[in-house]
């Protein structure tokens, strides 16, 4: 399944409707939580402060995807990626689940530690950061095939899927991951700060403003 279906309409219109919905709450949403914090309380105890900025730079980027994706099923009727209510314990916005959000608040630290040292060598003639998130996006991409395939995941568009998502989406989350560590600590901070304080800023509007 490389690409959406229009036949998965009326299963995304279903899932909007229980976007914030507590109908299919359960404990595991309290467990992952615990096991997120767990991680990166360890990460800071160790001082692996570039694999904690690692992890809070795609977490950052992934929640303003999240934000305009949700923009685009207001807008549009359908959201580019739609998660279903039977697969969650509760979905924050229309294509994100409380679990895939855990998922990605961990995915860029998980991933950074695979990285070389030295942010300048070049592996094939690549700079290894540019190599590592191409390569990290194209794993990513595929396993959403996977997704796509269940009842989890819903793409409707049929000009969506793999190969978009890989080039728009998990390019820049994993750019974000593995080039903002290597940056000055002010920078870090700036970039952190003007990422999560727009996130912020446009759920606080646009939530109470029943937009997404």
């Amino acid at each position: 399944m490389l690409f959406g279906n229009p036949l998965n309409k009326a299963a995304a219109e279903i899932a909007n409707a229980s976007v914030r919905s507590t109908a299919h709450f359960n404990w595991t949403f309290i467990t992952l939580f615990a096991i997120v914090v767990y991680i990166y309380f360890t990460e800071i105890k160790n001082k692996n402060y570039k694999n904690v900025v690692a992890g809070l730079a795609l977490y950052s980027v992934h929640w303003f995807y999240e934000i305009i994706n949700a923009l685009i099923g207001h807008a549009a009727g359908y959201a580019l990626w739609t998660v279903s209510p039977g697969s969650t314990s509760y979905i924050l916005l229309i294509g994100v689940s409380w679990e895939l959000s855990m998922m990605f608040l961990i995915a860029g630290l998980a991933m950074s530690k695979l990285l070389p040292e030295d942010p300048k060598l070049k592996i094939l003639g690549v700079n290894n950061r540019i190599l590592f998130a191409i390569g990290n996006a194209a794993f990513f991409s595929i396993f959403e095939i996977f997704l796509a395939s269940t009842p989890a995941f819903i793409w409707v568009y049929s000009w969506w899927g793999a190969l978009p998502v890989f080039i728009t989406t998990y390019i820049p989350f994993f750019l974000a991951a593995f080039l903002v560590p290597d940056l000055s600590a002010k920078k870090q901070k700036m970039f952190l700060g003007l990422a999560f304080g727009i996130d912020i800023l446009l759920l606080a509007i646009l939530i109470p403003a029943g937009i997404i």
